[in-house]
This record gives structure tokens, sequence and C-alpha cells, in this order.
């Protein structure tokens, strides 16, 4: 698999961005996941997945309390990899906060050609999530991507970051995930490699969902 395809991204919030509010996460109290990450992605579409150890220093760099990245193979299919990621935090505050994806792959050189939202159907209704398409050097995948935690899947940073201020005021609470699949074009029509994230962006919903704490 491509060492891209495991990137973890630049920061989300900048340095003083979050201004007062940055005060208010800094109270927030530190909150465990209520069933082990290990457990997610463990299969995907009824494919094993492989688990894969993000070094010590991108670890320090993300700043997540805990991650399960994992890569799954079609048989005979070794160029049509593809990868789940889910990194936590317990909490957030100012050098410790969730980062966005699509801030991380252009420094790596790969470069959205498309980008938008994509409403999923879930079993507890529906939920909008990030769609891109990226390109570099003649190969291509599609990321989906989305925020959860705090009883809620969110797609938009600006929204991300206002309700991050509003429970950590309200709740003293800012936990969350980010989630993430990225699934390779290997046939030149990016509309299967959409189908296969479609299918498994549910499943992978109602997974996560399992382990967060409630609000």
């Amino acid at each position: 698999m491509a060492k891209w395809q495991r990137w973890i991204p630049a920061s989300l919030f900048a340095v003083g961005a979050l201004g007062n509010g940055v005060l208010l996460a800094r109270r927030a109290l530190s909150t465990p996941l209520v069933g082990p990450i290990e457990s997610v992605a463990v299969t995907a579409l009824g494919l094993p997945g492989t688990a894969v150890v993000i070094d010590t220093v991108e670890q320090r760099v993300a700043g997540m309390t805990s991650y399960v990245l994992r890569e799954f193979t079609p048989p005979g299919q070794e160029q049509g990899t593809f990868s789940i990621y889910v990194g936590y935090y317990d909490e957030q505050h100012q050098g410790k906060s969730i980062h966005s994806p699509k801030n991380c792959l252009p420094g790596g050189g790969w470069e959205p050609v498309e980008a938008g939202t994509l409403v999923i159907s879930t079993p507890t209704g529906p939920a909008t999530v990030n769609r891109y398409r990226v390109a570099q050097a003649g190969k291509s995948a599609i990321v989906y991507y989305w925020y959860q935690g705090r009883g809620r899947v969110a797609h938009d940073e600006f929204r991300v970051k206002y309700e991050l201020l509003r429970d950590a005021a309200i709740h003293g609470r800012t936990e969350e995930a980010l989630v993430r699949i990225v699934v390779p074009v290997t046939t030149g029509n990016p509309a299967e490699a959409d189908s296969l994230a479609r299918r498994i962006a549910p499943t992978l919903i109602a997974d996560v969902n399992r382990i967060l704490p409630r609000l």
C-alpha cells in the first residue's frame, strides 16, 4: 500500500485561532472511550484488516489519545488496498486538537481534483461526510472523512470548532474522533471506489459510535 494513504493530517486550529475558547477547552474533562478502539474495523466488507503502526513522531504531532489504522486488500487486488483510520482525542485544547485531512494531502503532493460532501444513510439517520478525489502523478483515490463524537457526526470544520467551544462551555467535554476512509481508484473509474467507500461508511459510523462515550 502506498505510504501516502497513511498520512496524519495537519492541524485544524492554528495557534491562537480559538481565542477565548481555548480557555474553555482547557477546563474540559478527559473522557475515555467506553470500548477498545482496537475493536473497530476489524473487518470491512468481509475482509480482514491488517493493523498499521503509526510511528511515535507522527503520533506526537497528531496528538491523538488512541487510534486504529487498518489496511484491507481484496483477494488478487494488491493495487486495490484501501484503508480505514480512526483517531480519538479524549480532550482537546491548544496544542492537542483534532486534525483536518484536507490540510495534509496538498502538503504531500496530493491535490484535490474534486471536493464536496455526501449524505450517508445510517441506522441512526442520515449523516453528511466529506468526499474528496485526490490525484498525483497519474494516481488517484477517493477519500471520505468526518468528525464523530458527543452525539453527532459532523463534516464542516467551522461547525466542528463552534461545537467544540459550545460543548466545552456547557458540558465540560471536548472528546472527538476523526474517521477516514481512503480507497484507491484502480480502474480509472472513480465510481467504483466511491461505491466501495459508500458501502463501508455506514457500518464504520455505527462501529465507532459503539465505543464513543455518550454525551
